[in-house]
């Protein structure tokens, strides 16, 4: 089904990944972060491009971007943009707003 949405020559921050490594990059979050709920703060369409700003409140067990978080819940944000070819992603840039994180820590 993710196949319908995400082109199988997706790139993620400019590396190529396709479309198994972005299954497995999303299987792995929420396997890891078992709480996780993607909240659109802000969402901005200008073909072939959407950016959007999303909000989260979880709770991530372990490790998260190589954080002690340990199950603490936190708060941070994540812009994020999408380059669609062919009605799917194509190229995905991802920027999350660890400091936050840090900070609660």
């Amino acid at each position: 089904m993710l196949g319908q949405f995400v082109h199988d020559d997706v790139h993620y921050n400019d590396k190529w990944i396709g479309l198994g490594g972005y299954r497995a990059m999303l299987e792995r979050d929420f396997r890891e972060i078992p709480d996780l709920h993607f909240n659109i703060a802000i969402l901005v369409a200008d073909f072939p491009y959407v950016a959007s700003r999303l909000k989260f409140d979880c709770t991530p067990r372990g490790k998260f971007l190589g954080l002690d978080v340990d199950g603490r819940k936190v708060s941070f944000s994540e812009n994020v943009f999408y380059e669609f070819q062919n009605e799917k992603i194509w190229r995905v840039w991802s920027v999350i707003d660890k400091a936050a994180i840090e900070a609660q820590l």
